[in-house]
């Protein structure tokens, strides 16, 4: 528990299932940070497109990466990346990022490193984390678990509404079999596969509006008594 008797919130999921989302409003209405953990392995896919460094290279991984500084700050409610003093974070859902972020988290000394730092942070104060081993492999002892699903087809559609307020052209059907794929190796993936933590509870939001999951979970936390004497939430 933090400073200010909330809790640790693991927040799972796959792909365009809402978790980003759902985290920042979550963290907004309890008035905690939100780190967006998966945006941390967005940044060194990122580092390493820009310095040319091949995904499937783990010893030019190691190397890129051995001397830099990853500090993740919160400004104004918002998470920001930097890399050696660089910020990173306009560049995260870049579709080439999009792409090679999953291969990228799958190298064991990669997950190895951002788990210490996520760790570290999560230790400050209650915090909202999201990401896709966050209650099975990073906090397997975080007081709330939400493991958050929708349909392949609802999910596709929130990510195709995404790249259309970027301005990116993207087929429907492609990023159907794009995501679904990802499904796929996240679940598969030797390190740290994407499930459901046993105590993690399941919302499926492919009906649900943001207010409407938000609400449940805050629901699931008075239900654990997680939320301090006298919250008006």
């Amino acid at each position: 528990m933090s400073n200010n008797n909330l809790p640790v919130i693991a927040i799972d999921g796959p792909a365009g299932a809402g978790k980003s989302t759902i985290a920042k409003e979550l963290a907004e209405r309890l008035n905690i940070p939100y780190l967006d953990t998966g945006a941390m392995y967005r940044a060194l896919t990122y580092w390493a497109l820009q310095h040319q460094v091949e995904i499937d290279d783990p010893e030019g991984l190691r190397d890129l990466y051995k001397e830099i500084v990853m500090d993740v700050r919160f400004a104004q409610g918002k998470q920001e990346i930097y890399i050696d003093e660089t910020d990173v974070t306009p560049y995260l859902r870049l579709k080439d990022v999009s792409e090679l972020v999953s291969p990228l988290s799958a190298h064991p000394f990669i997950r190895e490193l951002m788990v210490k730092k996520q760790r570290e942070i999560a230790a400050r104060n209650g915090i909202v984390l999201d990401g896709r081993d966050i209650g099975t492999v990073v906090l397997p002892d975080a007081p709330m678990k939400i493991f958050l699903t929708a349909s392949l087809e609802e999910r596709t559609r929130r990510r195709h509404l995404d790249f259309i307020n970027l301005g990116i052209s993207m087929d429907f059907e492609q990023l159907k079999e794009e995501i679904a794929a990802r499904d796929l190796r996240d679940s598969t993936r030797e390190i740290a596969p994407l499930e459901q933590a046993k105590d993690a509870c399941l919302v499926d939001t492919t009906n649900l509006n943001i207010e409407e999951v938000v609400d449940l979970i805050i629901a699931l936390l008075k239900q654990k008594n997680l939320l301090p004497e006298g919250n008006c939430l």
